[in-house]
């Protein structure tokens, strides 16, 4: 198995990976594709840019469990995202899940569920189902994981495939709307709250105690913030709405961009309330005194920075500045590889940010 992932290489994969074109995928080369690692990094940055920027940037051992386990989870992202019927879509969830119930000796694992591909609606999706269609070139990667990463990466598939299911289920019983802040809490971190959970276990190479078990979730919860308040609008085009007074937009029945703009600015607000939960997690972290890690963690909250810092605009938050660019966040990360003070400034810079917006958003309706 060729190896395309060495040393200085890997911000030159971080930039490739920001000029993939997610929409108009070219599937024919992810087809062609026939070594296994060359197609882990080559798919990655279509099943998510930002978090396969991160990958990248850690150690190559921790990267490449991080990108197996990452690309698992897209996985049970499709079959949510794509699966009709509530029955087979749990079922799906829960065996694909099953494949990883014994650690594996070698190949083959058991088959994925497969997904009727007539549900294919655009490039992302195309991408997506390819990539269940490939899931045994994913499984040549992930039997060359030891032991202890095997069994992170069974873990956090068999967490999200249940938290999926009470998704599901809750999506389906309250006609698309989650009921309350304890459930769209609890729906962040199904989607996100695990999978920093398992980065943060191979990270640190061993199992994480409650406290911070908690707030790597804590965090998860900040960082699928980002995506629902950026995607309430195309949210509520399918029928999905986070917050039970949106329920009358559903479908784009109805425009009241006032009461949008109050769920967004809600949203903001419990975002930005839960920034000290990642300084505790980096704290967490024994950084050796060179670390590509310290500059992975910090690129993960740099981007949501500049997610927020987008949000705050669009609910007349006054918006603090930040770097824009892939590159220019590159470049800001960078640095934290050999310096650590550096990155605790640029932590504590982003907390104070985070912080003082939400001070501002108290007087706002």
């Amino acid at each position: 198995m060729s190896s395309t992932f060495g040393g200085w290489r890997r911000p030159w994969l971080v930039l490739g990976g920001a000029r993939v074109d997610r929409d108009h995928p070219d599937l024919e080369s992810l087809r062609r594709q026939r070594d296994p690692e060359a197609f882990l990094w080559q798919i990655l940055p279509h099943a998510a840019r930002t978090f396969s920027a991160c990958i990248a940037l850690l150690p190559p051992r921790v990267a490449r469990a991080a990108a197996v386990g990452y690309l698992y989870c897209r996985m049970l992202d499709t079959y949510e995202d794509l699966h009709p019927d509530p029955v087979s879509r749990e079922a799906a969830l829960r065996t694909f899940a099953a494949r990883f119930a014994v650690p594996s000796g070698g190949l083959p694992l058991p088959a994925p569920p497969a997904i009727p591909a007539v549900l294919c609606l655009d490039g992302r999706d195309a991408t997506h189902l390819l990539l269940i269609e490939r899931c045994d070139v994913v499984d040549q990667v992930f039997v060359t994981l030891d032991g202890e990463q095997q069994r992170a990466v069974g873990d956090v598939v068999a967490a999200m495939a249940t938290g999926m299911c009470w998704s599901s289920a809750m999506f389906v019983a309250q006609g698309g709307v989650l009921a309350d802040e304890a459930q769209l809490l609890r729906y962040c971190r199904n989607v996100i709250g695990h999978p920093v959970v398992f980065t943060l276990r191979l990270v640190r190479e061993d199992a994480l105690p409650a406290e911070l078990t908690e707030q790597a979730m804590v965090v998860g919860e900040m960082v699928q913030l980002a995506n629902i308040t950026r995607d309430i609008e195309k949210d509520l085009q399918r029928g999905v709405a986070y917050h039970p007074d949106l329920r009358p937009l559903l479908r784009g029945a109805v425009s009241d961009k006032a009461g949008i703009r109050r769920v967004r600015l809600a949203y903001l607000r419990l975002a930005l309330a839960r920034v000290p939960a990642y300084l505790r997690v980096v704290e967490a972290i024994d950084f050796d005194r060179i670390s590509m890690t310290r500059a992975s963690a910090l690129l993960m909250l740099l981007f949501t920075d500049r997610h927020y810092r987008g949000c705050a605009h669009r609910v007349d938050v006054h918006a603090w500045s930040g770097a824009d660019s892939w590159v220019a966040l590159l470049r800001q990360a960078l640095p934290a590889v050999i310096s650590s003070r550096y990155t605790h400034k640029v932590l504590a810079r982003v907390e104070h940010n985070f912080l003082t917006a939400l001070q501002q958003t108290e007087s706002l309706a």
